[in-house]
């Protein structure tokens, strides 16, 4: 069986809904596809810990992630080479991050917690400067996104297949239309 990790973004949750976009698609298209999605750790050493576990269980899974999700699935692909769909994606997420520290609530548990610096220290120690596999990440963004500077990920990852749509968000507000190509390029 095929498997798919969707990878969310910071303050986000298995709940996310893109995630639910997904879920639903899958469950529609491609029911046959191992869908994961899972709840990650605040603190990024401990995520990375438990995407690098998943892929070890599921070497030849496809990896989607959004937002801090894709500074993650950035490294999971520098490490381990799994193809990879990143979108809208945290190029410096610990540079973002420390403008955000202090008290902070996930969007769809309401759980609170405070952002330190030592997990900012964490998202640096994880960095990926030159990437090992550009060819097998696929980068999807939109210019108006409200969040993170689309032009980071443009210099970022200049040797990776993009789509850059004008308008939208940082959510990525046409992700469903793209869900059967992210399939294909990922190959699952």
């Amino acid at each position: 069986m095929s498997t798919l990790i969707y990878i969310h973004g910071f303050n986000s949750s298995p709940q996310s809904h893109k995630a639910g976009l997904l879920r639903q698609w899958l469950a529609q298209h491609r029911p046959d596809i191992n869908f994961i999605t899972p709840d990650l750790n605040i603190f990024p050493q401990q995520a990375i810990n438990l995407l690098a576990q998943l892929v070890q269980q599921y070497p030849q899974a496809g990896l989607l992630g959004s937002s801090l999700g894709g500074f993650y699935a950035t490294w999971l692909n520098q490490h381990y080479g799994n193809k990879a769909v990143l979108i809208n994606p945290a190029v410096k997420a610990y540079d973002l991050l420390s403008t955000l520290l202090g008290e902070q609530r996930n969007y769809h548990t309401g759980k609170g917690y405070t952002l330190t610096q030592a997990q900012v220290d964490e998202l640096l120690a994880i960095e990926v400067d030159a990437l090992r596999y550009p060819e097998r990440l696929w980068v999807l963004l939109q210019t108006a996104d409200e969040t993170l500077d689309y032009k980071l990920a443009l210099a970022k990852y200049p040797l990776s297949p993009m789509l850059v749509e004008e308008g939208g968000n940082h959510a990525f507000d046409s992700f469903e239309h793209h869900i059967p190509a992210i399939i294909d390029f990922l190959r699952i």
